[in-house]
């Protein structure tokens, strides 16, 4: 049911900011708001209490971001309160950054190392990356995990390229564990 929410809604937002041309400011206007609402859980416990009426969620909406967002934002936040999902503003906001990277055809990639990375392996990664993935931009996340012992493990979308010790050798771990003596 969240995933529906957060598609019917995002899909929405996003086809406003198409419409209206404004895909760009809409895109960095969710990212402030996105934000806002991680460095102040309270505001979303705030929201989400009990006694909270729509009301009061509309005019605490109004308080805070009145003066800080377009009227587009404003008149969708005000549609999520007034509809009782405002809860849901997380993956409705997440929805609407990946139909928008798509849209743009931005791929975010996470890159999984035992160590760090030159800069020059980061961009031998990247032009492989753009020359193979038929994406025009990358969002580039390094994660370094000892773990892996060794190789790289590479995430894009959903396709994973894993060429990690780690896994080969839970791989051998697996074949060795089927023969029988």
């Amino acid at each position: 049911m969240a995933k529906l929410v957060s598609k019917v809604y995002g899909d929405a937002l996003f086809s406003v900011a198409l419409e209206e041309n404004r895909l760009d400011e809409i895109w960095d206007e969710v990212k402030v708001l996105q934000d806002a609402l991680t460095e102040n859980g309270e505001f979303m416990d705030v929201m989400a209490h009990p006694e909270m009426t729509r009301e009061k969620g509309l005019a605490l909406i109004r308080e805070a971001f009145a003066d800080k967002l377009s009227d587009v934002m404003m008149g969708f936040l005000e549609v999520l309160v007034k509809k009782g999902r405002f809860s849901e503003i997380v993956s409705v906001l997440e929805h609407f950054q990946n139909e928008t990277r798509e849209y743009k055809r931005i791929g975010v990639v996470y890159v999984t190392t035992p160590t760090e990375l030159t800069d020059a392996q980061k961009v031998s990664i990247v032009e492989k990356l753009t020359q193979t993935s038929g994406y025009e931009t990358l969002e580039m996340n390094y994660v370094i995990d000892a773990s892996l012992l060794g190789g790289i493990r590479i995430r894009i979308g959903d396709r994973i390229v894993d060429n990690s010790i780690q896994t080969k050798l839970e791989e051998m771990t697996r074949k060795l564990s089927k023969v029988r003596v």
